[in-house]
């Protein structure tokens, strides 16, 4: 139990310095950029080959980790952010779009690789058919999700103030040499053989043969597009270019939001009292979220004040969010084999990719078209779609594969 927790411990460590330089560089890239007069689509479109690849990444990644071994690919991640990091800090004339979304390319497979590494070695940690197994095994998954949030909320509000005292490409120079150090140190103390099967995975065992996988993986595209839909380029411009929000307010307001996620997220075994979540905790969870981007839109529409919509509206809209997504983490892990999970969390986070990507491009041409108020109809209408592709998860808890 001991070296159990110590290497989760570590893999969690590892995924923390990560999740900061990715939310710094993701608030860093959009605000640097709308500065430089791109408008809300074209600051959409640098994100494009960073959420498109995640989907090839997520897809090929879980089988390469079952080949290779998930400390080697959490560290080739790592590596590679250090270099998608490095390579904005050229002068300010080699930044035209293309090359932008090649760094950012970059990072997103960086991202998927250290993401899908870090979830599917917490299931390895965790020895199959042990009393108290699945138990165990929501609270770390929970703990690992939200921690992490909790920390990209840490790294947005760092990316906007290092912006703000000490310029685009410091900031870069600094987050790259910090997250190196890290990744030299969790390369030396980590086992080489975490993840590792002792059979090597056919390639067509690529995707999921196991329908409560899939359909988990279809409801997950609709949840994290609704997010994406106003939170990737919407709401930080609206902030910034409606309400006049500074820099450093941004990220604040931002880094809170993520903060208080990732708390939730957190907690979830504790606000679902202990009991193991099933696909009736998704389906309710999701049904209730649908709600609350209809009353922020129905709000702002009427006239309501909007920094008081806008930031009590999607608090409640984070917390109810991170159940559902709290609740997500734990099913794909849970409904995964031993010897599977790193292609089925691959496969899983593949449509999460996807529905980030297609959140990240609409966000972008809503807002630019039909508003912040668009974006949230948008957004209610895929979590809409997300609740009823969960009508066809099975309802119980009980872990699928042990």
């Amino acid at each position: 139990m001991q070296t159990e927790l110590r290497n989760y411990l570590l893999i969690s460590g590892g995924y923390w310095a990560f999740t900061l330089t990715d939310g710094a560089i993701r608030m860093l890239v959009v605000l640097y950029f709308h500065l430089l007069g791109y408008s809300p689509f074209e600051v959409a479109m640098l994100f494009l080959f960073y959420e498109f690849f995640g989907i090839v990444t997520n897809l090929l990644g879980g089988w390469l980790g079952a080949r290779i071994g998930l400390n080697l690919t959490m560290h080739i991640g790592m590596g590679l952010q250090v270099l998608a990091l490095l390579m904005l800090t050229v002068p300010e004339a080699w930044l035209n779009v293309a090359y932008v979304m090649f760094a950012q390319a970059l990072s997103g497979i960086a991202k998927d690789l250290n993401k899908m590494s870090a979830k599917a070695g917490v299931k390895m940690l965790v020895p199959p058919g042990n009393e108290g197994s699945g138990s165990r095994l929501f609270k770390w998954v929970a703990m690992l999700t939200g921690s992490k949030n909790a920390l990209k909320g840490v790294g947005f509000f760092l990316g906007a103030v290092l912006l703000e005292f000490v310029g685009f490409r410091s900031a870069l120079l600094i987050l790259a040499g910090g997250l190196l150090l890290v990744l030299m140190f969790t390369a030396m103390v980590l086992p080489r053989g975490l993840g590792k099967p002792k059979a090597s995975p056919k390639f067509s065992h690529l995707f999921s043969n196991t329908p409560a996988v899939n359909w988990l993986s279809a409801a997950r595209f609709f949840l994290f597009g609704a997010r994406d839909i106003w939170f990737v380029v919407g709401l930080p411009v609206f902030l910034f270019s409606v309400l006049g929000w500074q820099f450093s307010a941004v990220g604040a307001f931002f880094a809170l939001w993520v903060i208080v996620y990732g708390i939730i997220q957190s907690c979830a075994p504790i606000i679902l009292r202990g009991h193991h979540p099933g696909g009736a905790t998704a389906r309710g969870w999701a049904f209730a979220l649908v709600l609350i981007p209809v009353a922020i839109a129905l709000a702002l529409q009427q006239g309501m004040e909007p920094n008081r919509v806008i930031i009590i509206g999607l608090t409640v809209f984070g917390a109810v969010f991170a159940i559902n997504s709290a609740v997500h983490s734990y099913l794909i892990v849970a409904w995964s084999e031993h010897d599977k999970v790193s292609m089925n969390v691959g496969f899983y986070y593949m449509a999460n990719a996807g529905g980030r990507l297609t959140g990240t491009v609409l966000s972008g041409w809503i807002y630019q078209t039909q508003g912040l108020v668009g974006c949230l109809w948008w957004s209610a209408a895929f979590v809409l779609m997300a609740a009823l592709l969960s009508i066809r998860l099975p309802a119980g808890s009980k872990e699928a594969y042990q």
